[in-house]
């Protein structure tokens, strides 16, 4: 046992994870334990081999040669599967919170890099993209997080997919809480936390919302940000 480990070892070493490799077998994770948004950590803490093998993965990849849509599919996927390992080492817990420095201490290694998820985040998804939908798809592990996909997100159909779970966030009433009867609305202390992304060019948060709204909010409306639930995200 001890001698398959080392030889497992070895060979990432020597042979770094393919980004097409990757990608399936995390599409093929997400799908078997991603429902509705919600994780299966019980299901995933009795048989962890396939969450080991892809946070494996993540460490010895190289992202040398790989376009931008390539590296940006890469650390989103990264952040999610890193994000599920955390908690299912520590499961069973009630909130992502429960663990000391879960987002801001516990270093990964990813692409040969140690980093924190709140790093991988900024310095690899948020500094070098600017791209606001970006929060709408990595996901915190907790219930006020944007819904967790169920797929893996792929470098050929990045954008269709960022738009689509952007559009998914900001059209669900429990994310953006609508009360025409008080013409208010409550979004997410997302939109808080991270201001600067969502008001470049004196835009408003409103309107970013309302690119993807079907039902556009008026601009009348007061704005107003609920609490953050961070129970787990669990099925």
């Amino acid at each position: 046992m001890k001698f398959t480990i080392v030889l497992l070892a070895y060979l990432f070493f020597l042979f770094p994870a393919k980004p097409h490799t990757f990608t399936q077998e995390a599409n093929t994770f997400f799908e078997k334990n991603v429902d509705s948004g919600k994780v299966d950590y019980a299901a995933i803490k009795k048989n962890t081999e396939l969450v080991d093998q892809l946070y494996k993965q993540i460490g010895s990849m190289s992202v040398d040669g790989l376009s931008k849509a390539e590296k940006k599919a890469f650390y989103i996927n990264a952040y999610n599967i890193i994000t599920i390992h955390q908690v299912a080492e520590n499961y069973p817990i009630k909130s992502p919170q429960d663990v000391k420095g879960f987002f801001d201490q516990k270093k990964h290694k990813v692409a040969g890099e140690s980093l924190t998820l709140n790093a991988l985040e900024k310095q690899k998804l948020l500094e070098p993209y600017g791209d606001p939908r970006i929060h709408f798809v990595v996901v915190c592990a907790a219930v006020s997080c944007p819904p967790l996909a169920d797929f893996a997100y792929q470098a050929d159909q990045l954008d269709q997919q960022l738009d689509k779970k952007t559009k998914q966030a900001m059209n669900d009433p429990k994310f953006i809480r609508v009360m025409d009867d008080k013409k208010q609305v409550q979004i997410s202390k997302i939109f808080d936390w991270y201001k600067n992304d969502f008001t470049k060019n004196n835009k408003s948060a409103l309107a970013f919302i309302n690119k993807y709204r079907d039902k556009k909010i008026p601009d009348s409306y007061q704005v107003g940000y609920y609490e953050y639930n961070w129970q787990l995200n669990a099925q």
